[in-house]
């Protein structure tokens, strides 16, 4: 659970029983288009609804269930969770994709759009229904923070009347999930996204990456420093790109072959490019360059995640490396997970949590919000596993910037 001075900080895993006692006090909120998200029923049984996924975003976290509806709670200050307004959601609440206009469900309503996938920063969000169409919401940008964080190519705001050239000027906020219709119109559908900062990037179907929002740190990996306003391709991966993961200012893409692609703000080592003893503020690299360590030569990479000011990734044979946080600028293995094949890692704000084969989670890093489950607040420096599973295996995790979620089954 997220930790501050006004909420209490968990810092053991705490169970939610069963998907209908959570949603038990869930409410709709209604969609751009005055649709209720769930047909204005809220109580009704959902018998044999499981949850599929559950995704932490920076300061919020999303729940996406068995039959495509996905429901946020958290922070929501910029509006980034699309429920209509940028005020606390203290309880799940479903979020109101468009509906189909040509496709109606037995009772004659237009059917209900499924979310597959969802990404939650600060200030946006994004999420990916199961057609491929992208939609974002929240914080349109600004002077200070960059324009076109959404991708709908809005520069300021309709309320704003100067201009931004004047240095007040706003983009454009959204509350409401809203279709990013420039990648609709170049025949792009969404495989997967990821929300940082202040830029958003798109891994298409075809492999293709693309980043909108600020430019600056050189984070949307087209040479410059210019702010994009619409979704626009990372002319060096154009093709042939797996996966992709988005840190506070920078990203990383893996590319079908096993190679680590590395762009943006570098002040920390989060690259993992490595610049001799020591990187400065303003380290950044403009154009995606791949990360060639001398410990992954010959390893084929198959799992990147990205946190706040660091980075992790898993080799084919299952070893854990992690790089950035000021500690280390190129890819070190966890030596204490050598003999441990691991499927899965997460990275938050400098901690890590990482699954092996059986479905044991490890956690180590910072421990001051209690997220490394551990009961206690901690810092670890060496992976610990977390005993609160014992008898449970982790089939699927998540880490925001202070707070972190699992799914877990019987072992």
């Amino acid at each position: 659970m997220q930790g501050s001075s006004s909420v209490t900080k968990i810092d053991v895993p705490t169970r939610i029983d069963n998907v209908h006692s959570l949603l038990s006090s869930a409410v709709d909120v209604e969609g751009e288009d005055g649709t209720s998200g769930a047909g204005g029923d809220v109580d009704r049984d959902r018998g044999g609804t499981t949850i599929r996924q559950i995704v932490c975003g920076a300061t919020d976290t999303a729940i996406i269930l068995s039959d495509g509806s996905c429901w946020v709670c958290g922070e929501n200050r910029q509006g980034q969770l699309g429920v209509g307004h940028a005020q606390p959601v203290t309880r799940p609440t479903r979020v109101a994709l468009p509906r189909y206009n040509d496709d109606n469900d037995n009772d004659g309503n237009r059917r209900e759009k499924e979310v597959a996938q969802v990404s939650l920063g600060h200030q946006m969000g994004a999420y990916v229904d199961a057609d491929g169409d992208l939609y974002t919401c929240g914080f349109g940008g600004s002077v200070m923070s960059g324009f076109g964080l959404l991708g709908h190519g809005d520069t300021v705001a309709a309320s704003t009347t100067t201009a931004a050239a004047d240095g007040t000027g706003t983009g454009a906020s959204v509350y409401a999930p809203k279709l990013v219709e420039s990648i609709v119109e170049d025949g792009c559908y969404a495989k997967q996204v990821a929300v940082s900062e202040s830029h958003i990037t798109c891994l298409t179907t075809e492999g293709e990456v693309l980043t909108t929002g600020s430019g600056s740190y050189g984070r949307l990996g087209n040479f410059d420093t210019v702010d994009q306003l619409y979704f626009e391709p990372v002319e060096i991966l154009t093709a042939g790109v797996a996966e992709i993961a988005g840190g506070k200012s920078f990203t990383l893409a893996l590319s079908s072959d096993g190679v680590v692609y590395g762009w943006g703000r570098n002040h920390k080592g989060q690259l993992g490019t490595g610049l001799g003893l020591a990187v400065d503020m303003y380290a950044m690299q403009a154009i995606p360059e791949p990360i060639e360590a001398d410990e992954l030569l010959g390893r084929r990479v198959v799992k990147i995640a990205a946190g706040a000011g660091h980075a992790a990734c898993i080799t084919q044979g299952g070893e854990l490396f992690y790089w950035g946080m000021s500690l280390y600028l190129e890819p070190v293995r966890v030596a204490e997970l050598l003999h441990t094949k691991i499927v899965d890692v997460v990275c938050g704000l400098d901690y890590t949590l990482a699954v092996d084969e059986e479905g044991r989670m490890y956690s180590f890093g910072n421990g001051g919000t209690g997220v490394l489950g551990q009961g206690s607040i901690k810092n670890l420096n060496q992976p610990a596993v977390m005993e609160a599973f014992e008898g449970k295996r982790v089939v699927q995790v998540s880490a925001g910037w202070k707070h972190a979620a699992c799914l877990v089954e019987d072992a």
